[in-house]
């Protein structure tokens, strides 16, 4: 599992100081961009590619669900994990949670649809990302 360590500051919170549930949403993506630019696959390397021509391909949420356990609050540090469920040619299932202390606050699932960055059609992942993340699956 992939960690992505994050603190809760005020913009995250509502009056109380509780996490607005929305923000588990940015904090679920940003942890998922950091997995994929550990394995060398940042944002722009897949829209741009390292050797500077278009690869044309972005990934973007297509459905997930979300089960909220506990609140996270201000200050509270957070740790973030991603797993890579299923890896398909077009469309990657990624399994997240948010942790504080060890103690789960959030699970979700997400699937993920690749998508040429041009028209945001879908289209297959490129076969050596395909087989970069292939061996990456986890099944729980």
């Amino acid at each position: 599992m992939f960690i992505h360590p994050v603190r809760v500051y005020w913009e995250d919170t509502d009056a109380g100081g509780v996490v607005y549930h929305a923000q588990y949403l940015a904090v679920l993506e940003r942890a998922r961009s950091e997995w994929m630019r550990a394995l060398g696959q940042g944002q722009e390397a897949m829209r741009r590619g390292r050797d500077g021509h278009e690869h044309g391909l972005v990934f973007a949420v297509r459905a997930m669900q979300v089960d909220f356990r506990l609140p996270a609050r201000l200050d509270d540090a957070l740790e973030v994990g991603v797993v890579l469920r299923e890896c398909r040619r077009a469309s990657l299932v990624m399994v997240q949670e948010i942790r504080r202390d060890g103690v789960l606050l959030l699970d979700a699932t997400v699937r993920i649809a690749s998508l040429d960055a041009a028209g945001f059609k879908p289209r297959p992942i490129p076969p050596a990302l395909l087989e970069q993340l292939k061996p990456l699956e986890a099944n729980p």
